[in-house]
């Protein structure tokens, strides 16, 4: 049970290692691309390449959708990112529980947007854990964990690309020891519980009255989606630019000030530099190939 990128790898770790999926459930086809047309999810792309029965049910609260859950006799269901709650009655069903794939270090960031919350918060690791699923948010008893650091020039796309064949491997050893009875379950520490509340747009625009690592950290951590922007006076009207990644730099200033020709911007405590960036409208693009376009140098301030 799974939908985005993310699921994809635990799905063809489950099929390589000989695991019999009876089924893969997902969300809907949603209209996509230039022309709005019905794209499936990754997991569905994927599930019938390899001839495995979809299902794509705007809700699993009926009594039809039980028994049809049911009717599929599965041992155990793999849950990672699927995106809809599953009530009592599915968790119930399968013989050996629903086990869900959770990409941070539970209890911390529990929720929505794990990734993201990890790398904006300024995490020094993060990890997937496999959790055998209750009906609360991310609550159920914790069977087996990964961690990794979160360097500060990591993105969220960055922290999830290497997260996702790390989880995915995580589920395969998971349901091996779950086959032969040895997987063990140990509950969650009550301390230390944090909620990652899903991204809102509007927590999106950079402030520079922050230290240039907090600065740094917000950028990565909605990078790529939905992007930390700022906004650039260009010609005399200003620009949104959104900035996708950054580092560290010398250098002091009025927070927003641009400090130098190769944008470098001052915050509350230090500066940042500018490495990648996107103007609305238009692709993304490393700095350098943007500044031969748009040359930019002090005095010029950052909103």
């Amino acid at each position: 049970m799974g939908t985005p990128e993310f699921a994809v790898p635990t799905l063809l770790e489950l099929v390589a290692h000989g695991h019999e999926i009876a089924a893969v459930y997902t969300r809907a086809a949603k209209p996509a691309g230039r022309g709005m047309k019905l794209q499936d999810t990754p997991v569905a792309q994927q599930a019938k390449r390899l001839g495995i029965p979809v299902l794509t049910p705007s809700t699993l609260k009926t009594p039809e959708a039980v028994e049809e859950f049911r009717a599929f006799g599965a041992d155990a269901a793999v849950v990672v990112a699927y995106g809809m709650i599953l009530p009592q009655a599915i968790l119930d069903a399968p013989a050996q529980g629903c086990y869900n794939l959770h990409a941070s270090l539970l209890p911390r960031w529990r929720g929505a947007a794990p990734i993201n919350r990890a790398v904006m918060e300024g995490d020094a690791e993060s990890g997937v854990m496999v959790m055998k699923m209750d009906v609360g948010l991310d609550t159920g008893d914790v069977a087996m964990a990964e961690r990794l650091p979160i360097s500060d020039a990591m993105t969220a796309a960055d922290l999830h690309d290497a997260l996702a064949p790390l989880g995915a491997d995580l589920m395969v050893r998971a349901m091996g020891a779950l086959e032969r009875g040895q997987l063990r379950l140990t509950k969650q520490s009550e301390q230390g519980v944090t909620y990652a509340a899903k991204i809102d747009k509007a927590e999106a625009r950079i402030d520079w009255d922050r230290s240039a690592r907090a600065v740094l950290r917000h950028i990565h951590g909605l990078s790529p989606f939905p992007g930390a922007w700022c906004e650039v006076p260009l010609e005399g009207e200003p620009v949104r630019l959104k900035v996708l990644r950054c580092e560290l730099a010398k250098g002091e200033g009025r927070p927003g000030d641009l400090l130098d020709d190769r944008l470098t911007v001052a915050c509350r405590d230090g500066a940042i530099r500018i490495l990648e960036l996107q103007r609305a409208g238009k692709a993304p693009m490393k700095a350098a190939d943007f500044l031969r376009g748009t040359p930019l140098a002090p005095p010029l301030r950052f909103g």
